[in-house]
């Protein structure tokens, strides 16, 4: 009897219409709706052949047809919960070690934070942002643009949450390199240079927020906090930040002339690739935990910690303006932006805001005479239409971070980062050890 409940079409049709309209309530889009009339068509009055690869009116339908539709129901739910729910990623490079190391698969909540619908929908399954067995054919087209758009989440961004999101600087990309900064670039050999040679650099495009690259780091500051790093210890509203077990630091290691046994840089997990060793001495990312334990081997001579001077500018760093003589290990105070917050405006701290007022938040920024106008009329303020974030690798030295390329709006904002799945160390073989059990299944914090 509860057996033919479930199979009845009525209750399917209820059931499937409830989901259906919680959704839509979700969405806050209500043209949606109009949905209602193929659920009911679908379970109630089979008036359209909407499985239209199907034989209509045939119980067994052919293998050819099974997998097809079983192919299109898989394709359909995995975009679905992708889209709404969480997304699997991967750790390519080392600026969250040892947080997070290179090889290891996570899955990123969307529901955190609250999903954001995509800019482009119109794009080829399961690829970012180019076709797969491509380097750089776009896997989107632009034909539709929808404008940013966040549903409702289980919570805000916190001070140090770990989060993924889209690159800001990505909006401009060289093809060849795309996974770097094209203004960076830009700043480090000239535009005519970066334009002009495409075999380094190749094609320059331009992408929608949700094609940008995405990244991954710790969310140390949120909209209204004050940013203050002083020899490289980060300060938020005048308070150091919390103790992270594994944020780390550059060290050089002056040996007697012998180098670390190697079984010993494997069980810190110090990748091959930095273990170059030259005249008697690494630079290693280190943990202070760790650089207290090398202190203590007999081969080593001193340990010093590398922090750039205060005072001594590094034209690589936010806001990019010899008026900031700011560095990695010495920068700010600086305030994160504040949706509905107000900031005075100079010539001075205009670099500071120009890709929030100018690329961001959609305005025509010019200055002329030494006076700034808005969207043609002068401006003394500026008051900010969106939260903005500040993002930081727990690898403090081998991080292109918040530090080199400035805020990142809430529309860039992706997921929260939730648990490692599996964990691959690309220096090992397969039957050496390559997957790193003791890292799966482990949650993100």
């Amino acid at each position: 009897m509860f057996r033919e409940f479930l199979k009845n079409k009525w209750f399917k049709f209820s059931l499937i219409s409830i989901l259906y309209l919680l959704w839509v309530i979700w969405m806050r889009n209500y043209w949606l709706l109009l949905g209602l009339g193929i659920i009911f068509d679908l379970y109630i009055t089979r008036k359209v052949h909407w499985a239209f690869w199907k034989k209509r009116n045939v119980e067994k339908q052919t293998k050819v047809v099974e997998w097809v539709d079983a192919l299109i129901f898989a394709v359909i739910a995995a975009t679905f919960i992708r889209m709404f729910f969480i997304e699997a990623y991967t750790i390519p490079t080392s600026s969250m070690e040892k947080t997070l190391l290179v090889g290891d698969y996570l899955f990123v909540s969307k529901f955190s934070y609250g999903p954001k619908l995509p800019n482009t929908p119109l794009s080829f399954p399961f690829a970012h942002n180019t076709l797969p067995l491509t380097k750089d054919t776009r896997s989107y087209l632009e034909w539709i643009k929808w404008p940013y758009k966040r549903l409702a989440g289980l919570e805000k961004i916190r001070n140090d949450d770990v989060v993924v999101f889209n690159f800001p600087e990505g909006d401009t990309v060289a093809t060849k390199v795309g996974d770097h900064s094209y203004y960076g670039f830009v700043r480090m050999f000239g535009r005519d240079r970066v334009w002009n040679d495409k075999d380094n650099f190749g094609e320059i495009i331009t992408r929608p927020v949700d094609k940008r690259e995405n990244y991954i780091k710790r969310c140390v500051a949120i909209p209204g906090d004050t940013i203050h790093i002083v020899n490289s210890d980060l300060f938020i509203n005048g308070k150091h930040q919390k103790f992270i077990e594994n944020l780390q630091y550059n060290y050089t290691i002056v040996t007697d002339g012998n180098m670390i046994n190697s079984k010993f840089l494997d069980r810190m997990n110090i990748a091959m690739d930095d273990r170059e060793f030259s005249n008697g001495q690494y630079i290693l990312p280190l943990t202070p935990l760790k650089a207290e334990e090398i202190k203590k081997f007999s081969n080593v001579v001193s340990v010093t910690k590398s922090c750039q001077p205060a005072g001594v500018a590094d034209n690589r760093i936010f806001p990019h303006s010899p008026y900031y003589k700011w560095n990695e290990d010495n920068f700010g105070p600086l305030v994160v932006p504040k949706k509905g917050t107000s900031v005075k405006l100079t010539v001075n701290n205009l670099p500071v805001y120009e890709r929030i007022i100018g690329v961001y938040e959609h305005n025509d920024l010019q200055v002329k005479n030494g006076k700034i106008f808005i969207n043609g009329a002068e401006a003394v303020s500026y008051t900010f239409k969106m939260d903005y974030y500040w993002m930081m690798g727990d690898n403090r030295h081998m991080s292109a971070d918040s530090r080199f390329w400035g805020f990142v709006p809430e529309d860039h904002v992706v997921g929260k980062a939730v648990f490692v799945w599996l964990s691959l160390d690309k220096d090992k073989s397969l039957f050496g050890g390559k997957i790193r059990f003791d890292r799966m299944f482990r949650t993100v914090h």
